[in-house]
């Protein structure tokens, strides 16, 4: 931010001082070899170029002292030569003032009407895919995403984490397609997520519920006033799929899952990085009906301290110069590394590490959206509940530790 402050700064003293010195040239010029005015003309440029790079008061100003500086006789004057000349000149740079001064208050007028909606845009992208809390019913969070649309906060990669009565419940998904033109299936994907993770008690219902949303969107979107139960449809929208991991941590730290063609995530055990493949990912959502057995797969236990990373594919395939992938479980190894703490690695620094050795190697120019997802089991260990249970019937009451 500060290196960007100063270039901002170095640009227009730049911008500032170049009339200053159009001016002086012109003037140095005209003593040195007197033109009896006639290149007294060329000051009609310096407001010009104040309007472009500073502002209207300055372009006022620096054009007045051109004006006058113009009345002014240098030198020896020829015959023929007189007021008449001088005020032509005068008259030229007066207009150049008028002109400059208000196609800079126009510019400044779109400036401000840009900046406006760049706000309101930036606005609703993050109403969008909105910046998770850090923790969450005992699991701490970190995400991060990278659009290839310049300017654009959300491109096609989503991600969410709420807490339930379930447990804790994560999507990450990568629409087909990426930048802006996605935006609309992550609308769809995250506003029915938001709403089915509260009120389905199985993970596979919250799938078949996305699934159903899904199809409905592309019925909207590929013929408009369509009902509900029309046939599926045709054409370029029977190709639009989604990739989706749905994720849930219960209460005991117990980890379940549910993955329509994504990567599968990374488990993170204090300083151990190991990829967790438990089965074969399904088809991605919308290319195949989903099978009519739906079961979670069981992904171990997270104890205090461990966490899942969770990602999507435009991680691991970008490129350097060299077109070289980029090592995202070895640099996810030195970033743990990077971030370890006594409860445990620290999901925002595991996640920002990531993120900026992703765009180091990648030079900055990405081919594909990327999304990051860290979920940490911070819940304080407590005496086994077995434990209580003994103790409760002899009427002896054991406290424990809670956050």
């Amino acid at each position: 931010m500060i290196r960007n402050r100063a270039r901002g700064f170095a640009r227009r003293a730049f911008v500032f001082v170049l009339p200053g010195l159009w001016v002086l040239g012109v003037v140095i010029w005209e003593l040195s070899r007197p033109t009896s005015g006639r290149l007294l003309q060329l000051l009609a440029a310096a407001p010009a170029i104040a309007c472009a790079g500073t502002g209207r008061r300055r372009c006022v100003l620096l054009g007045g002292v051109c004006a006058l500086l113009a009345l002014v006789p240098f030198g020896e004057v020829e015959p023929g030569t007189g007021w008449g000349t001088r005020l032509v000149t005068c008259g030229a740079i007066l207009t150049v003032i008028g002109v400059s001064y208000l196609t800079a208050g126009r510019r400044l007028r779109l400036l401000r009407e840009l900046e406006r909606t760049r706000e309101v845009a930036l606005t609703a992208q993050r109403v969008l895919l909105r910046p998770l809390p850090r923790r969450i019913d005992g699991v701490l969070l970190a995400a991060d995403h990278l659009s290839v649309s310049e300017g654009a906060v959300v491109g096609g990669d989503l991600y969410e984490v709420v807490g339930t009565r379930h447990g804790v419940r994560a999507v990450i998904g990568d629409v087909r397609g990426h930048g802006l033109a996605a935006m609309g299936t992550v609308a769809a994907m995250l506003g029915s997520f938001r709403e089915v993770a509260h009120d389905e008690p199985e993970l596979g219902g919250v799938l078949r519920r996305l699934e159903r949303s899904h199809q409905r969107y592309l019925r909207e979107r590929g013929y408009p006033g369509r009902p509900a139960g029309g046939a599926e449809p045709a054409g370029p929208f029977a190709e639009e799929f989604v990739t989706l991991l749905l994720v849930e941590v219960a209460a005991d730290g117990s980890v379940t899952a549910l993955n329509c063609g994504h990567p599968w995530p990374y488990r993170i055990a204090r300083q151990a990085v190991a990829p967790v493949s438990p089965a074969d990912p399904m088809p991605p959502l919308g290319l195949f009906p989903l099978p009519e057995e739906l079961s979670a797969v069981c992904c171990g236990r997270l104890r205090p301290g461990e966490g899942l990373f969770l990602h999507t594919d435009g991680a691991a395939d970008a490129r350097d110069a060299a077109g070289e992938f980029f090592p995202l479980a070895q640099e996810l190894r030195s970033s743990v590394a990077a971030a370890a703490a006594p409860g445990g690695p620290s999901p925002a620094g595991v996640v920002g590490t990531v993120r900026e050795a992703l765009l180091r190697h990648a030079g900055g120019r990405l081919t594909d959206d990327v999304a990051l997802l860290m979920l940490s089991n911070d819940r304080v260990r407590v005496p086994a509940q077995a434990s209580r249970a003994r103790r409760a019937g002899t009427g002896r009451v054991e406290a424990g530790r809670a956050e």
